[in-house]
């Protein structure tokens, strides 16, 4: 009997020990991970469904089976989206929604331009309803913009984001803060 009780002593103290664990590979390891949250100027690889408030997905990462990557804070998307990943840590998921204001902004009635058709003729381009085209703005640069009409004499232009005055919803994960 002491024998046995001996013995389920030692295999306590055995299985007490964060050793034990480590060595089956269970339990705390040698070197305790840390929980990384994102921050501002963090490279984050993140998945993402982007849709409107009616349900009409736009957009989604997943569906090219690769994460988005992107710096935290370098403008270079959206305001909200960037900041929706803000204190998420890696393998968190969430379900944002982001006003107009802090993603495309107001559909704008100025950014309409109506032009006349010889110009797209002076270039060999019929243009069709929906298509896009690459026109140039006041200062010169470069802007695109989709053919809203198209009458004899007359193309109309709109150079509004096409998601410009909606309210977004993204399904958001972070994969890995790099």
């Amino acid at each position: 009997m002491f024998k046995k009780i001996l013995l389920l002593s030692i295999c306590a103290m055995f299985f007490a020990s964060s050793n034990a664990f480590a060595i089956w590979g269970r339990g705390k390891k040698d070197k305790e991970e840390k929980v990384v949250s994102a921050k501002l100027g963090d490279i984050v690889k993140v998945n993402y469904t982007g849709s409107l408030e009616d349900g009409t997905v736009f957009d989604s990462s997943i569906k090219r089976g690769v994460p988005f990557e992107f710096k935290i804070g370098d403008h270079k998307l959206i305001q909200g989206f960037e900041d929706a990943f803000i204190g998420m840590e890696a393998g968190e998921k969430k379900t944002v929604s982001i006003s107009k204001d802090k993603a495309y902004g107001e559909y704008r009635q100025d950014l309409l331009a109506q032009i006349e058709k010889t110009r797209f003729a002076e270039q060999n381009i019929e243009p069709k309803v929906g298509q896009r085209v690459q026109v140039q703005d006041k200062e010169g640069r470069p802007v695109i913009a989709v053919v809203k009409e198209v009458t004899e004499t007359s193309i109309t232009l709109d150079a509004n984001h096409p998601l410009a005055g909606k309210n977004l919803v993204f399904e958001i994960e972070l994969v890995e803060v790099v």
